[in-house]
């Protein structure tokens, strides 16, 4: 394949696995193949990849850790940019912290609690990186990305870095200008405060409490499948339309929290998808409401 050579030859062969399982890759543990997946370490590697990337016109899409991503079964036509481990170093300033976008964000809270930091308590159980979490404005708890965030740094299609501020990344509810315009995370400040080491560990523990109470979290999923529809909790309402358990070949609504479709068993990517539009169709003719969904799909299904 061309395309993985030009690749190999700017990455290295260690960088760039072709014909990848991409449900290695997710935490639905579903998904086909991609053509190529290449795991940069460095910005400028990046750099070098997206500019061939682009100039020959390869599809492409941007990766973390696939916490928030099914890929359909006869996989992806095109390159996955894997941003992870291999771009994962946090530093400590102060109150400040500057990551890089593959860290997770588990990671990042735990690193904030061993330096006394206040404020990450709400995101310390997001099973994403800080790319994506900056991406969707990722929020639990009451609390959301930009109430922490100082600025990101981007990489854009052209190969320019931006900085931007956090107040020109328009952040709302699951939504930042950064997938509309292509941007490419490649790190970001938060600014948190002092807080005492111990108050910090017990609120965290209260949350992951929580969590494991109220959602399903033994099984592969990709977390909170649908967005909150204004006015109404997605759960309540697939509850009601009496979807709880409803099941397509190991694919199922959580009995526990109506707003997760689980992977049971070896359900593939079009039975969650199936999951997910039987769903939206019951709700909108039930109560005229569309639920929108919150994980990403990518590939051919």
């Amino acid at each position: 394949m061309t395309e993985a050579k030009g690749l190999i030859d700017i990455l290295g062969e260690d960088k760039v696995l072709i014909d990848e399982p991409m449900k290695n890759h997710t935490s639905f543990r579903v998904g086909g193949n991609a053509d190529i997946m290449i795991q940069p370490s460095t910005v400028e590697e990046l750099k070098e990849a997206l500019s061939y990337i682009v100039k020959n016109n390869i599809p492409y899409y941007i990766m973390g850790n696939g916490s928030n991503l099914i890929v359909g079964d006869k996989g992806f036509r095109g390159v996955i940019i894997k941003l992870f481990s291999r771009m994962c170093h946090i530093e400590v300033s102060g109150e400040f912290m500057d990551i890089k976008a593959g860290a997770l964000m588990t990671v990042i809270a735990t690193k904030a609690l061993e330096n006394s930091l206040q404020g990450f308590e709400f995101a310390s159980g997001i099973p994403g990186t800080f790319g994506g979490a900056v991406c969707m404005n990722a929020g639990a708890y009451g609390g959301e990305i930009k109430d922490i965030l100082v600025s990101v740094n981007v990489l854009t299609k052209e190969g320019e870095i931006k900085t931007i501020d956090v107040k020109d990344l328009d952040l709302s509810y699951r939504h930042s200008i950064i997938p509309e315009n292509d941007y490419i995370v490649l790190s970001g400040r938060i600014k948190l405060k002092k807080g005492d080491y111990e108050s910090i560990k017990n609120e965290m523990s209260r949350l992951s409490a929580q969590r494991r109470e109220k959602q399903p979290l033994n099984y592969p999923s990709a977390g909170s499948t649908f967005k909150r529809p204004e006015g109404y909790f997605a759960g309540k309402l697939i509850t009601d339309a009496g979807l709880k358990g409803y099941n397509c070949n190991g694919a199922e609504v959580s009995e526990k929290h109506a707003g997760f479709v689980i992977n049971k068993g070896d359900a593939t990517a079009k039975d969650i998808l199936n999951v997910i539009k039987h769903c939206q169709d019951t709700v909108y003719e039930k109560f005229g409401v569309r639920l929108e969904t919150e994980v990403k799909m990518i590939g051919e299904f």
